[in-house]
């Protein structure tokens, strides 16, 4: 009885972008709920700030009207001197400053400075909660000979509490960046060891039967029923096509040499090499304005990627179709090689993840193919390819972006 295997399957891979949207969606809400319970806090203790500056402004009028002393030494030891947090500044009816409370005004500033200091914190405290009136009354008649304005602002602790959930989650966001940057790059070594330790296997794999073809062929040639038929010489242009492979899975191993190469020279020779051995219902065009287009390239993996890439619209057409490659210059020194097909598109779903690691639409496919062209260009010859278009029914068309040499 065969046990179940235990080995994470592509899919597990493929849904751990949904894994990160479900935490990135949960640290949202956690964001979210922990922002409003503070706003919540905020709220009571600005309520409480104003009872607190309403009672000031009660006791200063208290003290103002009472024609008595006994209570006035009181009020203003339990009640006026006792705010040491609030902001206040106290005007007359003409807006002159009459007095400040935890403002910070220097001692050692001229009157003039102070008052043009003071009416600048009157301002920003005007613009941020409506002032509290203190009625000026005779405390004989009763009569109204005056009003006077208290102005206030949020305390340093307020300002605190409301500041405090943004610094947390900045603080958090910046921890969790580092840790996804340290993750993307344990991850990318990872893949990195992967990508090299299989790409030697298979060069080494492949150099044993490849010196044992090589004699074979050797010994046909001797064959004197052999001559004259052309096999030989087209086993020699197999064997040469895998030691082109062999020299492919080398380079991937290692950091390949670039050289400055005849881009157009290169395709057209990937494109004669696959006309004969594609269906002849598949035509393979090579449009450009100049035959001479150079870039510093690795030979070998260039060819590596437009082959993949041909082949792989060759499957997308169903081996009937056309596949239109444009070789164009580019503005600061760029180089664009579109491949064209006229097959079954890509869904626009799945555009974004044609270039992961064991995405394929193919029934036996490894879905490795793109994944090892995009590693190709754009970490070993700094370029960029992408889905340039891709609409269903009717085509698909990358784009390679290298630099001229």
């Amino acid at each position: 009885m065969s046990k179940k295997s235990t080995v994470p399957s592509l899919d597990f891979y493929q849904n751990n972008s949904n894994i990160k949207w479900v935490v990135l969606v949960a640290s949202v809400l956690i964001s979210i709920s922990s922002i409003y319970y503070t706003n919540i806090l905020v709220d009571q203790l600005k309520d409480r700030e104003r009872q607190q500056v309403q009672l000031y402004a009660k006791a200063i009028e208290y003290t103002a009207n009472d024609e008595g002393t006994g209570d006035v030494n009181f009020i203003a030891q339990e009640i006026l001197f006792q705010n040491n947090s609030i902001p206040i500044i106290q005007v007359s009816d003409s807006n002159k400053v009459l007095s400040s409370r935890n403002v910070d005004v220097d001692d050692t500033w001229s009157e003039k400075k102070r008052n043009s200091f003071l009416k600048q914190e009157m301002q920003i405290m005007r613009e941020t909660y409506e002032p509290i009136k203190v009625t000026l009354r005779d405390p004989q008649t009763g009569e109204v000979f005056g009003t006077q304005f208290i102005y206030y602002k949020n305390s340093f602790l307020l300002k605190q509490l409301i500041a405090y959930p943004y610094i947390q989650l900045s603080v958090i966001a910046i921890f969790g960046f580092i840790a996804y940057l340290a993750f993307n790059y344990s991850k990318a070594a990872e893949q990195n060891r992967v990508w090299v330790g299989l790409a030697k296997e298979t060069a080494h794999q492949l150099g044993t039967p490849l010196s044992s073809l090589m004699a074979w062929v050797e010994v046909l040639r001797d064959d004197p029923d052999m001559k004259h038929k052309g096999t030989v010489e087209e086993l020699e242009k197999d064997i040469q096509k895998l030691r082109i492979v062999t020299e492919r899975f080398s380079s991937i191993g290692s950091i390949p040499t670039l050289k400055k190469e005849n881009i157009v020279s290169l395709i057209n020779n990937v494109v004669n090499y696959l006309r004969p051995r594609v269906s002849s219902r598949v035509r393979m065009e090579v449009f450009t304005l100049s035959e001479n287009i150079f870039a510093n390239v690795h030979a070998p993996l260039f060819e590596w990627v437009i082959e993949n890439l041909s082949k792989n619209a060759v499957d997308a057409m169903g081996n009937s179709g056309l596949i239109a490659i444009k070789v164009l210059r580019g503005n600061e020194g760029k180089i664009f090689i579109d491949i064209s097909d006229t097959g079954k598109g890509i869904p626009r779903s799945k555009i974004d993840q044609v270039f992961r690691p064991g995405f394929t639409t193919k029934k036996r496919g490894w879905g490795l193919g793109l994944t090892l062209a995009k590693r190709i260009i754009e970490t070993y010859h700094d370029g960029k390819i992408f889905v340039k278009s891709s609409e269903e029914n009717l085509g698909t068309t990358f784009r390679i972006v290298l630099n001229a040499a």
